[in-house]
């Protein structure tokens, strides 16, 4: 997708991401609070590293985040949708081309001249995060109102399984989170881009 005014971000996509970033940390510190009160994998999250003080300030703060995350992510959707952004940006994919672009990343040697072309790796991440992003919102539908959501609740195998599913799927936000702070610690001017827009 060519781009001859020297955009690299839309307005749109700069402010979709800021709100998603805000969200994601207060869901993610508040849902490791709540986590915190009813530990299943046999260890607790620091509580410095948690939102809400107590389970029902964290529930009030997880529920805030997950409308912004739910109302900013439809509208993130729709508007790459509507663009053609999309298609444009993050297709097409081909398991040649993420092994290669991987490899080259994992030797130092992964281009990054043109920031309006995402490579296979970076394709593939964003993409894993939007079908993650979807996959958290379904099983916190089923945490949060499970008798409502019967056949959900059975899909993902019962309150407890949907519970493991939301715990590890947050996981893997957050560990997208952390690579991607430190991608653009090596490559500072994604950030510039992401603010500025070129």
């Amino acid at each position: 997708m060519a781009n001859t005014n020297g955009l690299i971000h839309p307005l749109w996509v700069r402010i979709t991401h800021w709100l998603n970033a805000l969200a994601v940390i207060v869901l993610a510190m508040s849902g490791w609070r709540i986590y915190d009160a009813s530990p299943f994998l046999g260890f607790s999250i620091p509580a410095y590293l948690t939102l809400g003080g107590w389970l029902g300030g964290a529930i009030q703060w997880h529920f805030a985040a997950m409308w912004l995350l739910t109302v900013n992510g439809l509208v993130y959707l729709a508007a790459n949708v509507i663009s053609r952004r999309l298609f444009d940006k993050f297709f097409p994919l081909s398991l040649s081309g993420l092994f290669g672009d991987l490899s080259a990343a994992l030797k130092g040697k992964l281009s990054h001249a043109d920031l309006n072309q995402y490579n296979t790796v970076q394709r593939t991440a964003y993409l894993f995060v939007m079908l993650d992003s979807v996959l958290l919102v379904l099983s916190g539908l089923v945490l949060w109102k499970s008798v409502q959501f019967p056949l959900l609740r059975e899909w993902l195998g019962g309150y407890e399984a949907a519970r493991r599913v939301h715990f590890f799927g947050m996981a893997g936000l957050v560990a997208f989170a952390g690579i991607h702070l430190i991608m653009v610690a090596l490559v500072p001017r994604t950030l510039l881009a992401m603010i500025r827009g070129r």
